[in-house]
């Protein structure tokens, strides 16, 4: 697996965070990694962008940004109102390909979800999936409405003969909602790919070296890390039974942002 793609369900869903984590595993695995993210928008120039914080919280990553355009706004609409050449599926599939030849592992994080368009013949970050015959991870949140958006993106992958390797949730509560924890069985069933992590709400602020200890725990071993997706659907299923938070919020507690997991 020398390129995943790491694609999500929608916007602000934690997929920069997860992108570090599977990074800062791969890093303490002794493997050379890289971070590619085709187009930054919503970042102006000289500005920090998520391949910054990549760095910042995953440590010593190549990382490449193809292009940046200063408005929030999907990459194809965002290069148009810049005035500015827009990004394609196959730059992206040159730059990954390169990359993978340099490094063990190189993680492409998309913009949005997988259909968004990058350019206006709208090409979109499946298309690359399709040219590097990468896995796709998807990241998804924890609540309510999350079952529907990851089906939509399960079928896209399907319909382009793309390989899920699983998904993992961007944002765990700390106290999560009997959705969530009902959510835990069935994303991999709606997602026709297995559970591989939970990284818990706010990993993203914490301190490097903690954010870098911490991750393995955050991540199942597909992914490097030791997180056991069965046991910490049980725990969770087991507060959902009760009716209370508090067997979700031990469940969970065992897989917290803490230094020592």
């Amino acid at each position: 697996m020398p390129v995943l793609i790491v694609s999500g369900t929608g916007t602000e869903i934690g997929k920069t965070v997860v992108t570090a984590a599977v990074a800062a595993t791969a890093l303490a695995r002794g493997l050379d990694v890289a971070v590619l993210k085709p187009a930054q928008t919503g970042v102006g120039a000289g500005e920090p962008g998520d391949v910054d914080e990549v760095i910042r919280l995953a440590g010593g990553v190549t990382t490449v940004e193809l292009a940046r355009f200063p408005e929030p706004l999907a990459p194809a609409t965002a290069a148009r109102r810049a005035g500015a050449p827009p990004v394609r599926a196959e730059d992206i599939a040159e730059t990954a390909g390169k990359l993978a030849t340099e490094h063990d592992l190189v993680l492409v994080e998309g913009a949005g979800g997988l259909l968004v368009r990058f350019d206006e013949e709208g090409g979109t970050l499946a298309d690359a999936a399709r040219l590097l015959a990468a896995p796709v991870l998807v990241v998804a949140p924890a609540g309510l409405g999350t079952l529907n958006v990851t089906a939509l993106t399960a079928e896209a992958l399907k319909a382009r003969g793309l390989a899920a390797l699983g998904v993992v949730i961007g944002s765990w509560p700390a106290v999560p909602d009997l959705a969530a924890r009902c959510n835990l069985a069935d994303l991999p069933d709606v997602a026709g790919a297995p559970l591989l992590g939970a990284v818990p709400h706010g990993a993203g602020t914490l301190a490097p070296a903690r954010f870098r200890a911490s991750a393995a725990h955050w991540l199942a071993p597909a992914l490097g890390g030791g997180w056991d997706a069965s046991r910490f659907t049980a725990d969770a299923l087991s507060g959902a039974r009760s009716g209370t938070a508090s067997g979700a919020a031990s469940g969970a507690g065992s897989h917290t942002a803490s230094a020592d997991g």
